[in-house]
């Protein structure tokens, strides 16, 4: 899965609570199938690598890479160059650039529907496994952090247990700082993505 997937399904679903009446609570098992930490981690970091693997694969297929990468270098050339004229305060040149404006947004349409193309098609399959498959797998809690990991404000993306959700005899949470089962997914799926893209090569790094 790709990062631009992951922020899309992360944006749209809950990751703890209801799922359409479907799944209450955190995401997980109390009597996962896969137990123990290590094999837990390397489960999941497994099928976040064969996910991506997929999305490269639908991708190639379906977007033709070199007209691709031949659009992005032609629109980033011309928002840098009308940077720099803008900086400069060159209005001829800033005049100059902005007949090309609706043929850039044409291209950048463009390549908003290259990238929807795949993600047409993957979305759904990688959220139902994400949603159904993974969570009977593996327990609520996969891995213990060093450092607390809720860098965003507010209960949706809570990556690790506080010390409150650990104190509560009733939460899923055992221990202060243990990661979800389904933030170690996203970790691992961001970790791994920008590395299949460049073995693919359907990156969108033009360097």
């Amino acid at each position: 899965m790709t990062l631009e997937g992951i922020a899309l399904a992360l944006s749209h679903l809950a990751l703890q609570g209801d799922l359409f009446g479907v799944a209450a609570g955190p995401l997980g098992s109390a009597d996962p199938v896969i137990r123990g930490t290590l094999a837990s981690m390397a489960g999941i970091l497994g099928f976040a690598i064969m996910l991506n693997l997929f999305n490269a694969f639908i991708r190639r297929k379906l977007v033709d890479q070199s007209k691709f990468r031949r659009i992005m270098r032609e629109t980033r050339a011309w928002q840098k160059e009308r940077m720099a004229a803008y900086r400069a305060k060159d209005e001829k040149k800033l005049a100059e650039l902005s007949k090309k404006s609706a043929y850039m947004s044409k291209l950048n349409m463009e390549v908003m529907q290259m990238n929807m193309r795949p993600m047409m098609i993957t979305f759904v399959p990688l959220i139902l496994i994400f949603y159904f498959v993974l969570p009977p797998l593996f327990s609520y809690t996969v891995a213990l952090s060093p450092i607390p990991l809720n860098v965003i404000p507010g209960d949706f993306f809570q990556l690790t247990c506080t010390a409150e959700q650990a104190a509560d005899p009733e939460h899923v949470c055992e221990e202060e700082n243990a990661v979800y089962f389904w933030a170690w997914y996203f970790l691992s799926s961001v970790a791994f993505s920008g590395i299949i893209m460049k073995i693919t090569k359907t990156s969108m790094d033009l360097g």
